[in-house]
């Protein structure tokens, strides 16, 4: 039996008639949501109301990748989701992201995954203007990398954290594939800008293409891209997205040095959200160096409560020379549970200045456990 393209034209009017009422149904439980929780908390409070609640969000996406049927791909269906859930944010309260910019680096599009179209974006110069514009209020949110599969930990965020007040609330993990774009050929180039974490992500395409040429740091990928669009010889490596919006060719593509390169970003924030099925809290602390075996007996504390530490790192303290912070990570625990406040209590038995920098929901991607 033939079908007649004018009948499903029709049926496809009829659904979209329907999912529009639908939408707009759902939209308005969720003013609902807003109103009722306005209505439980101090009005002097009301400013501080979260609209971003990663915890809802994980349990939405799964539901949703749980209850589709097909054809669409649970990807796509996420999507459409989460520009659902993005715009439903925005009728609830008036939301501003930060980000290291500018428009189209690796930031932005952690941002807008994470967070949709519907909301408003902030870019900023440095990491650590993202955490000024949260400290300083200018902002609700901000996102800043964290980690890299292939160059490791993103060090001015670290360094931010040292001394910031923020909270991770969330986390991110967004796949990077670079890109060399010019305005002339691969072999004038003269000069490449690019991120220092990019650069190092990047070493055999350049040691192989563009061996003795000048590399040039920038605070962001897409920062190099306005760059380049600027010089006739010089090159940048970033993301796709910035050929279009900085007007430059694609010379190579996918010229990182592993194909599977990843970068997480955390959501900071001004406190973290409820607990979850499956969290994660990083924690930071110092000891003292003079006692032999205090970091030893400080990691042990997490081993005697069945905590698996999935990163360590440490950064200097800036207090005195040789003396550091040490950053761990653990699964499978909430900043505000009771196995959380035993372990942080008996840290204080060897540990210095014990403090959690943030305990969100664990969405690390199946493909990357």
């Amino acid at each position: 039996m033939s079908l007649n393209l004018d009948t499903l034209r029709l049926q496809i009017d009829s659904l979209d008639h329907k999912l529009i009422a639908l939408l707009n149904e759902r939209a308005q439980v969720s003013l609902d949501i807003g109103a009722a929780k306005k209505d439980a908390m101090d009005p002097q409070d009301e400013d501080n109301t979260h609209v971003y609640i990663p915890g809802r969000e994980k349990q939405v996406f799964e539901k949703v990748t749980r209850l589709n049927p097909g054809p669409l791909a649970p990807e796509s269906l996420c999507a459409i989701y989460r520009e659902i859930m993005s715009a439903s944010i925005a009728l609830q309260k008036d939301v501003m992201v930060a980000y290291l910019g500018p428009v189209g680096s690796f930031s932005h599009d952690a941002s807008i995954k994470r967070f949709g179209d519907s909301v408003q974006y902030a870019s900023q110069g440095s990491i650590a203007d993202v955490f000024d514009a949260v400290e300083r209020g200018r902002c609700q949110y901000g996102v800043v990398p964290f980690e890299n599969s292939i160059a490791g930990s993103v060090v001015p965020t670290l360094d931010k954290f040292v001394k910031s007040k923020v909270k991770i609330r969330a986390e991110t993990y967004l796949p990077v594939h670079h890109y060399l774009l010019s305005k002339t050929t691969t072999e004038a180039i003269r000069r490449v800008y690019s991120h220092p974490v990019a650069l190092a992500q990047c070493q055999t395409f350049l040691n192989e293409h563009l061996k003795g040429i000048e590399l040039v740091p920038c605070a962001s990928t897409s920062e190099a891209a306005q760059l380049a669009s600027k010089e006739k010889f010089a090159a940048a490596i970033c993301s796709q997205v910035c050929a279009e919006i900085y007007g430059l060719d694609i010379l190579h593509a996918n010229i990182e040095d592993q194909q599977d390169n990843t970068t997480r970003f955390f959501i900071i924030s001004d406190a973290w959200d409820a607990p979850t099925s499956s969290d994660k809290t990083l924690l930071m602390f110092t000891v003292d160096h003079r006692l032999p075996g205090a970091l030893c007996d400080g990691l042990k504390v997490f081993k005697d409560h069945s905590l698996n530490l999935t990163k360590i790192d440490s950064r200097p303290s800036l207090l005195r020379p040789w003396h550091y912070v040490f950053f761990v990570e653990c699964a499978g625990v909430h900043g505000d549970s009771e196995v959380m406040n035993k372990v942080i209590a008996e840290l204080h038995k060897f540990c210095l200045d014990v403090k959690i920098v943030g305990t969100y929901p664990d969405q690390r991607p199946q493909d990357l456990n």
